[in-house]
């Protein structure tokens, strides 16, 4: 399980495979400043709901990763959060589409 962290003030587990490819995301819309909403399912165990937060450029970010390895990226996936970030209702943690077979 890695951590997303917004603002030293809210840390989110997130497995690594998905965290990795929500970083990917984040970091492009903010290379090109761009500011947008993030919002995830939270834990049962932390009372269930939903959480939202505005992601900008001057806000701090970290991405800790568990595993030492960078897990592979799914182009498909990457495009699929891409959309969902690029919408009126932000990031969203969408099902991994399967990948193309060539």
């Amino acid at each position: 399980m890695g951590k997303f962290t917004y603002d030293s003030s809210v840390a989110v587990d997130f497995d690594d495979r998905v965290l990795a490819h929500i970083q990917i995301v984040i970091g492009a819309k903010l290379r090109r400043g761009e500011s947008f909403y993030f919002s995830w399912r939270d834990d049962p165990l932390a009372g269930g709901g939903r959480s939202t937060v505005w992601v900008h450029p001057g806000i701090s970010l970290s991405f800790k990763f568990f595993g030492s390895k960078t897990p592979i990226l799914n182009r498909d996936w990457v495009d699929a959060l891409s959309l969902s970030a690029n919408s009126a209702t932000g990031l969203q943690v969408v099902v991994e589409p399967p990948k193309r077979v060539p």
